[in-house]
């Protein structure tokens, strides 16, 4: 009778450890399915979003930051030699342009001549320029004492510990 409820036991055992490592492991492997496919997500959304501005943008040449720039195939390069448009048009490395009809013209920062002569701003260009003029028009000037840093104000004036200037705060 003993091995007998023994032997019971052992199978019982078994059979509630099986179940359990089984849970486990089905567990385990949703988790990595569903962690891949998060990645694999991931990893497009943001391959997709890093190419899509740049990769749109038709061949041009283009003013930026007072050098003159081309654009091949979504890569923009600085501009090396004089370029002839698909027009006529000729776009010179020292930021003039002569149109096909023969009038000269200069190009200023942001500027863009595609290759069919159209000029126009650069979407990309305003983009950048928009961007890096937001930082600075929403400073304020701030103004502090040199012997009392702690001492803070927005219009110039003097320190209410000592009575010095307040200097502008770099």
């Amino acid at each position: 009778m003993d091995i007998y409820i023994v032997n019971k036991c052992v199978r019982y055992t078994q059979e509630i450890k099986k179940p359990k490592i089984m849970k486990t492991t089905k567990m385990y492997f949703t988790i990595l399915t569903w962690t891949l496919f998060l990645l694999a997500c991931f990893a497009f959304t943001n391959s997709f979003a890093q190419s899509t501005d740049m990769s749109k943008m038709k061949d041009c040449c283009m003013m930026k930051d007072g050098k003159m720039m081309t654009m091949k195939d979504g890569k923009m390069m600085p501009m090396k030699k004089e370029m002839t448009m698909k027009n006529g048009t000729i776009c010179m490395v020292n930021c003039d342009c002569i149109m096909k009809d023969g009038t000269k013209m200069k190009m200023e920062n942001g500027d863009c001549i595609y290759d069919d002569g159209k000029m126009e701003k650069c979407a990309i260009m305003m983009k950048d320029e928009k961007s890096s003029n937001e930082g600075k028009e929403d400073k304020a000037t701030a103004y502090t004492c040199s012997m009392h840093p702690e001492i803070s104000s927005d219009k110039p004036g003097k320190c209410p510990k000592c009575n010095m200037e307040l200097i502008e705060k770099k």
